[in-house]
C-alpha cells in the first residue's frame, strides 16, 4: 500500500527568506530525547568486560557471566574470558537455557571498528554479550519543487523488534562476511525491490554510534547511514515481509511526527535528527546542541 502526502497549505513553499527552510510545528516536543534515549547506558555499571583472548568484544551482566562460567568461561575480577573458538557454541548453548532468543544469523565479531574478525556470534547474542553490531540506514529522498521527500516504512507487525513502527526505506543488520555497502545493495533489493542502477547512486553520508540498555540486552551499534535521491516515478514495493506499507512524506511532516510522537523506530530517529540537521530544517542553537549530542563518543 503506497500514501501519498501533501504538504499542509502554508508549507506549500519554504519559509521567507530563508532557502530550503520550513516553519513546521518548531519548538515542540526536544528531539535530544531520541537521543537521551539511545545513549542511555551506562558502561562498565554492573556489567563486566568481555575478552575473546586478550581483546575486550563486549560487556556482559552476572547472570551472563555465570552462564558463561557453567559453560567454560574463566570469570574473574578483571572480566570473562572466552576462547575466539568457542565463543559461537557457548552462545548457542546460552539460548538453550531462554537467556536469549537465536536468530540464526550470524554477524562478525571485532575488538574495535573496522578491526581484523576474531569471532563469529548469533545476532540474537549481540545485545546479551554487549557485543557491537554494524547496520545500514537508507534516507530515500525524492526532491520536488516545494523540497525534499522521503520514503516512510512500516515495519511488518510480526516483527520480533519494534512491530508497527516507522522506520527508513532500507534498513539492516550488517551480516558475517559483508561489508555495509554490499548489505545495502543486498537489503535495497530485498526490503524496497530498488534495482540496482538506483542503489549504486546511493552516498554514505555519516556514521553513528550508541549504546543502548534495551529489554534485549545492551545495543552497542555502529550505523553506516546512506542518502539517495531517488526518481519521482518510482515507487518502492515490499518484498520480503519486512515491511507492511510505503508512504512518501514530506520532510518537515517527519520531523513533526519526530518531534510529537515515538512512533518511528528507536535508531531512526537518530538517523532522521542527523538529516533534519543537514537539510537545514533546525535552527542554529538546536542545531548545535543536537550535532554535538549526535556526535558525541558513545559506546
Amino acid at each position: 500500500m503506497i500514501t501519498m502526502w501533501r504538504l499542509p497549505p502554508a508549507l506549500e513553499r519554504p519559509e521567507p527568506g530563508i532557502a530550503g527552510r520550513y516553519d513546521y510545528n518548531c519548538g515542540m516536543t526536544d528531539l535530544m530525547r531520541h537521543i537521551a534515549a539511545c545513549r542511555n547506558a551506562e558502561l562498565p555499571g554492573r556489567r563486566m568486560p568481555l575478552y575473546l583472548g586478550t581483546a575486550q568484544v563486549g560487556w556482559v551482566l552476572p547472570d551472563i557471566a555465570a552462564g558463561l562460567a557453567g559453560l567454560g568461561a574463566t570469570v574473574g575480577s578483571g572480566g570473562v574470558t572466552v576462547a575466539a573458538a568457542e565463543i559461537y557454541g557457548m552462545a548457542r548453548q546460552l539460548s538453550g537455557q531462554e537467556r536469549f532468543r537465536f536468530r540464526d544469523e550470524a554477524f562478525d565479531v571485532r575488538a574495535v571498528p573496522d578491526g581484523p574478525v576474531l569471532a563469529q556470534l548469533d545476532r540474537g547474542a549481540l545485545p546479551a554479550l554487549g557485543v557491537q553490531a554494524e547496520g545500514v540506514h537508507l534516507n530515500g529522498l525524492v526532491q520536488r519543487p516545494n523540497g525534499p521527500w522521503l520514503w516512510v516504512a512500516r515495519r511488518a507487525a510480526h516483527k520480533l523488534l519494534d512491530p508497527g513502527k516507522l522506520d527508513h526505506l532500507v534498513g539492516g543488520g550488517v551480516p558475517a562476511g559483508l561489508s555495509p555497502w554490499q548489505t545495502l545493495v543486498k537489503e535495497a533489493d530485498e526490503e524496497a525491490a530498488i534495482p540496482g542502477r538506483l542503489i549504486a547512486e546511493a552516498m554514505p553520508v555519516t556514521i553513528i554510534s550508541y549504546a543502548m540498555n534495551r529489554p534485549e540486552g545492551l545495543r552497542r551499534d555502529r550505523l553506516h547511514c546512506y542518502d539517495l535521491m531517488l526518481p519521482e516515478g518510482f515507487v518502492p514495493h515490499p518484498r520480503d515481509g519486512e515491511v507492511e506499507a510505503f508512504e512518501l512524506w514530506p520532510l518537515p511532516a517527519v520531523l513533526d511526527q519526530a518531534r510529537r510522537t515515538d512512533t518511528f523506530k528507536f535508531n531512526v530517529n537518530l538517523v532522521l535528527i542527523d538529516l533534519f540537521l543537514r537539510a537545514g530544517l533546525l535552527d542554529t542553537a538546536e542545531g548545535q546542541r543536537l550535532r554535538a549530542a549526535l556526535d558525541a563518543p558513545s559506546g
